[in-house]
């Protein structure tokens, strides 16, 4: 394993990360309320950072992800490059690449997922999908939504056919309740589709909580070193450093955890338990690290307009997304089981017999 982005992939996560800082600063997110940021979009799509992603693989992705974290930009980032551009490169017929992918490149298109599959909605034989999802992040942002079905068939919806509700969520994520009544969708991959693009989500969005992590694990830092009791810098206490290097060494192991997965994808390994694994990591260190961050800025933590409160709200969203981190044990637990059992079984790495994925499966 070697996780040393590439030089093409410093280069989208520097300039990504000049965007970022530069856009989205605390003033400008607290006047987006809970919506998303249209310029920092622009600005985006501008430096061909959607478009870079086909070039950067998964692992930059995650890169540029952190970059996000670390600021809550409030942009459909992750969403439309996991469930709109990879999505479609890995799984689309040659048609739809060249129909879909251009607009999804240059951000004039963004998508979404609905996800996970959920039995509410269903999809009948001509491609007409009913049913309701409670809540899909940044629906409001979106042109479509990639929605997985019951049967975990996915079908990619454009959002003007179907009803949206505007829905607030824990962090401001731009939510909508989807609801389809008939609306027509077009079949996206095989039967093994919605296991690689979830997979994929779990990964990219543990990367976007390692940046969020970083960031609330920063201003703890900054608040600690210049904050002072009876005369000493609050980073003088043992209890205080102690509190940090707990949160600093989660984040690293969402990080790494992250890498590997995303990494194993890029390089057409078997990656199923990995992305579990840093989903795991995501969920229960990440709820410690946002926990820590807002505990050790004391009364200031609790102020709803401080920036470390968003850190704490983008956390706890991210550790019940795409499964808390007892349900993605769970699922971790049964695929390992069902590893054990086929231990002898014929079959390639990333054969369903071996409960794993590689990249590109249909």
């Amino acid at each position: 394993m070697d996780f040393t982005p590439t030089e093409e992939q410093a280069a989208a996560r520097d300039l990504a990360a000049e965007i970022f800082g530069d856009l989205a600063t605390p003033e400008r997110l607290a006047a987006a309320g809970t919506g998303s940021d249209a310029e920092l979009w622009k600005a985006l799509c501008a430096a061909g950072l959607p478009g870079a992603v086909e070039d950067v693989g998964l692992l930059g992705l995650v890169l540029l992800l952190e970059e996000q974290g670390r600021v809550t930009a409030q942009v459909p980032f992750a969403a439309s490059c996991v469930f709109g551009l990879l999505a479609v490169a890995a799984h689309g017929t040659d048609e739809q690449r060249s129909r879909l992918l251009p607009a999804l490149r240059d951000g004039t298109s963004i998508a979404t997922g609905a996800f996970p599959a959920r039995g509410s909605v269903v999809a009948d034989e001509a491609g007409a999908l009913s049913g309701t999802v409670s809540w899909v992040p940044w629906l409001r942002d979106a042109t479509h939504v990639l929605v997985a079905a019951a049967d975990a068939t996915l079908w990619l919806v454009p959002v003007a056919a179907a009803r949206v509700e505007p829905v607030e969520l824990t962090a401001p994520w731009s939510a909508g309740r989807l609801v389809l009544d008939g609306a027509e969708g077009e079949r996206i991959g095989g039967p093994r589709a919605y296991e690689d693009v979830r997979a994929t989500a779990r990964t990219a969005f543990a990367g976007l909580q390692a940046g969020v992590c970083a960031g609330s694990v920063a201003r703890a830092v900054a608040h600690t070193n210049e904050r002072e009791q009876f005369g000493r810098p609050l980073a003088a206490k043992q209890g205080v450093q102690l509190r940090a290097a707990d949160a600093y060494m989660d984040t690293e192991a969402i990080r790494v955890t992250a890498y590997e997965a995303a990494w194993r994808r890029d390089a057409g390994l078997a990656y199923g338990t990995h992305a579990l694994t840093a989903a795991w990591w995501a969920s229960e260190a990440g709820k410690r690290v946002v926990h820590a961050g807002q505990h050790l800025h004391g009364g200031m933590g609790a102020d709803l307009d401080h920036p470390v409160h968003r850190h704490f709200l983008w956390g706890r969203q991210l550790d019940a997304y795409l499964g808390c981190g007892s349900e993605v044990l769970e699922e971790l637990g049964q695929l390992i089981a069902g590893q054990d059992e086929t231990a002898g079984q014929q079959g390639p790495p990333g054969d369903s017999a071996h409960g794993e994925l590689k990249e590109g499966t249909a």
